[in-house]
């Protein structure tokens, strides 16, 4: 109506309720830090990192992914141990709330970026692009990481990079064996 008030979902100050305590999380909800915090123990038990821990809505389950990693890789049979160990973990505790779930435990794939220290040793032997503070883009194999940084042969020449200049390194696949892993004949025999 025309020189009629005008309507705002907004509330004007006067009208505005105070603001309400924060409630508890619904029964349904969950954090994903206290699921890593209660599966942690177990994970480093067994010899292994915790890489990740995502929740998603599957239906009316919820979905469990856990990553886990360590020096020796995770094969099959440690990562079904594993499973069944962090399944009774988490039986024991409430941090997955009342809807049912399915856990998925897998190993990092060659898409994980190089970030701590330990990809980077897990990773030596490796073909890697990697940006570097104030030169850009450099690509090579990882010969060596420690605790300072990563050690790369690029283009045969042996660079050292100290972890503070290295971005997130990105393994590149390779088809077939590099020569080291060849062997003396040059053909695998």
């Amino acid at each position: 109506m025309p020189g009629g008030p005008r309507h705002s979902s907004r509330p004007r100050a006067a009208e505005r309720r105070p603001a309400q305590p924060r409630q508890a999380q619904p029964s349904g909800s969950v954090d994903e830090g206290e699921i890593a915090e209660a599966i942690r123990p177990v994970v480093t038990d067994a010899g292994m990192d915790l890489e990740s821990v995502r929740v998603t809505a599957a239906g009316r389950r919820r979905l469990l992914r856990v990553v886990v990693d360590s020096d020796h890789g995770v094969s099959l049979d440690d990562a079904a141990a594993i499973s069944r160990q962090l399944s009774a973990a988490l039986d024991e505790a409430t941090v997955m709330g009342e809807f049912p779930y399915t856990l998925e435990v897998s190993s990092p794939g060659v898409d994980r970026p190089l970030t701590d220290p330990r990809h980077w040793r897990r990773a030596v032997g490796r073909l890697v692009k990697v940006a570097v503070t104030d030169t850009g883009a450099t690509s090579g194999r990882i010969v060596s990481a420690d605790p300072e940084g990563v050690t790369l042969d690029v283009g045969g020449a042996r660079r050292h990079f100290p972890y503070a200049v290295l971005g997130a390194g990105a393994i590149q696949v390779e088809f077939g064996h590099p020569q080291t892993e060849l062997g003396a004949t040059g053909d695998g025999h």
